[in-house]
């Protein structure tokens, strides 16, 4: 049978530290509607991101969803088409028109200037992305936001355990959300979470995750069922015990890829700034016009061996069908993400990849 190594695989904890959290839940009866061990991951994860207020979800999407209705946003969002159809998808769904500027060739983020370029009398807010895990331009990006005086959202979905030494990434912004899911670098299977600046605004997210319900009898918001549930909590406080190994293992992974590939002709890797430390989440390559075979070529011929990398993000979102006929989606307006989004594929890192396995990958990129 052949071995099949997948883009990336969810780090787990050991099953026996897991087994008496969920004998808990069983005793309790207690298995959602924000019970003991949500409040204790909640509580737990305030402490290690070094936050105040963190508000639980069923999903990241949910959480984006909620976030921009909670804030009360109009009219047009300023974004990146250079991210998962998520980030997108949750404008569209809160009634708002996503409006896409380019990114930057060097990191993938959304660019600060373009963004203050595409401000109109209609633009409410600003959901940046941070691509890949690292940090976008937070600085920039919260200048314009209050100059402007329009909101900042941060998608940091992709960001658990990056750093940022010249600030916390997940302060950044007047909301910013992260993801569990089981692709992320942290997973409590499926999941989310929104850190807020304000204790207020993070009471409005409590209440719009459970069908806007502020006691048992009144209701003040209007809100839909987006809760975490008690087993994704607990499989959440166990996994923060192992969190930072995890991060080590992937750091291993990406520098042995930056080592044997950063130099080869047609291959481009990326180092990123010393101030930014970064979770590797995933680790792209750009496939450029000196490379022997073309990205999609290199991406078959890995598949034939069993590695199954990613075209991560192809095609952009302003190129969808449902969001082309957007006046932003016009390539000549995103020269940057077209490019790129044509170039990248993602190699396989996650901490149980085997050695053997990735020179396996490194060698298959080096024999053409």
């Amino acid at each position: 049978m052949k071995n099949i190594i997948n883009v990336t695989s969810p780090a787990l904890p050991p099953l026996n530290e897991v087994i008496p959290l969920l004998k808990t839940i069983w005793d309790s009866k207690v298995v959602t509607n924000q019970g003991p061990l949500h409040d204790q991951f909640e509580k737990e994860l305030c402490k290690y991101l070094e936050v105040k207020n963190i508000t639980l979800f069923n999903n990241a999407s949910s959480a984006i969803l909620t976030s921009l209705k909670a804030l009360k946003l109009t009219g047009n969002i300023i974004t990146t088409p250079y991210t998962f159809v998520a980030t997108i998808h949750a404008i569209d769904w809160a009634g708002l028109e996503p409006k896409f500027v380019d990114i930057n060739p060097y990191d993938f983020n959304i660019n600060p200037k373009l963004v203050e370029d595409a401000i109109d009398k209609n633009t409410s807010g600003i959901l940046a992305v941070n691509c890949y895990g690292n940090s976008c331009d937070i600085n920039s990006l919260e200048k314009i936001s209050k100059k402007y005086n329009i909101k900042l959202l941060i998608d940091a979905a992709q960001s658990f355990g990056t750093k940022n030494h010249n600030r916390n990434i997940f302060k950044a912004g007047d909301l910013s959300i992260i993801s569990f899911h089981a692709t992320k670098t942290f997973t409590t299977f499926e999941g989310g979470a929104v850190i807020s600046k304000s204790l207020e605004l993070k009471k409005i997210l409590d209440r719009m995750k459970n069908f806007g319900f502020e006691d048992e009898i009144k209701i003040s918001e209007s809100g839909l069922n987006s809760k975490m549930n008690e087993f994704s909590a607990a499989l959440g406080i166990v996994q923060l015990k192992y969190i930072d190994k995890y991060l080590m293992k992937r750091n291993d992974i990406a520098k042995l890829y930056y080592e044997k590939l950063s130099s080869y002709k047609g291959i481009k890797t990326f180092s990123i700034s010393n101030l930014i430390q970064s979770n590797n989440t995933y680790f792209p390559i750009l496939v450029d016009e000196n490379y022997p075979v073309t990205r999609d070529e290199l991406y078959e011929s890995l598949k034939a061996i069993g590695v199954f990398s990613r075209r991560y993000f192809y095609p952009i979102i302003s190129n969808l069908k449902m969001y082309s006929h957007l006046p932003s989606s016009k390539k000549s307006n995103l020269p940057v993400a077209n490019k790129l989004s044509e170039q990248v594929l993602c190699l396989p890192i996650y901490p149980e990849l085997k050695i053997e396995d990735q020179l396996k990958i490194i060698n298959h990129i080096k024999q053409f």
